[in-house]
């Protein structure tokens, strides 16, 4: 079933839309917050999402911007405000549409079947093969030695960042603020349990790591080398 993560602090509008989608066959999750947008989507890995500008905690754009730092979901915007430079600026952010409100169900579904389209027609994203690991972005899946590994959401979020930027350093900052929101850029401790899970089912010696690498005072990097 296609997940549609609703982000949007209208509770009437949420209300309406986990109604209206779910008839049409959508499986929707809601978040009322920018931080908790966040939050959800690295944990559900929504299809799709539907992402009003403004939001308490964090904006509408810092929302988009946050989550397509690992995931490649169409995102369709939804805003009260007719100014261009929103429009722009979510756009630039990484939205693939932009949709003014009061809306209709049927336009809105259009929309939704055009973007979830065009993103089917974009082709999965590739497999990247490193070594005995093999790592799907596409799918979400992780093999080592052939064999599928489990990662949790936030796991799998982290690598798919890393994997993306291989050979560069992301900040722990950066990670933090795409995985768990602006909020949370001081804990440091979140990130390195979901870093050491992660040495743990890829690494051969996760206490002296080959692939997630520490970069001292700067943060992490996938290794391909």
């Amino acid at each position: 079933m296609t997940t549609i993560l609703v982000v949007d602090d209208d509770h009437s509008l949420c209300r309406a839309l986990f109604k209206g989608l779910g008839a049409h066959g959508y499986d929707v999750v809601t978040a009322m917050t920018g931080h908790e947008a966040i939050s959800l989507a690295a944990k559900t890995y929504p299809h799709l999402l539907l992402v009003d500008l403004g939001l308490p905690q964090s904006s509408g754009v810092e929302v988009v911007t946050a989550v397509r730092g690992w995931s490649s979901a169409p995102v369709i915007v939804v805003s009260t405000r007719p100014q261009e430079a929103l429009k722009v600026a979510a756009l630039e952010a990484g939205a693939d549409d932009y949709l003014m409100k009061p809306f209709g169900i049927n336009e809105l579904l259009a929309r939704i079947r055009t973007a979830l389209r065009r993103s089917a027609l974009a082709g999965k994203e590739g497999v990247v093969v490193i070594g005995e690991l093999s790592i799907d972005l596409g799918s979400r899946k992780v093999q080592r030695r052939g064999e599928l590994v489990h990662l949790t959401p936030k796991e799998w979020a982290t690598l798919a960042v890393l994997v993306r930027h291989h050979g560069d350093v992301v900040s722990e900052h950066e990670l933090l603020e795409q995985l768990w929101g602006p909020g949370y850029q001081a804990e440091s401790a979140y990130l390195r349990t979901v870093v050491d899970g992660l040495r743990e089912k890829l690494e051969d010696d996760p206490s002296t790591p080959s692939r997630l690498v520490d970069e001292p005072d700067a943060g992490y990097r996938f290794d391909v080398g």
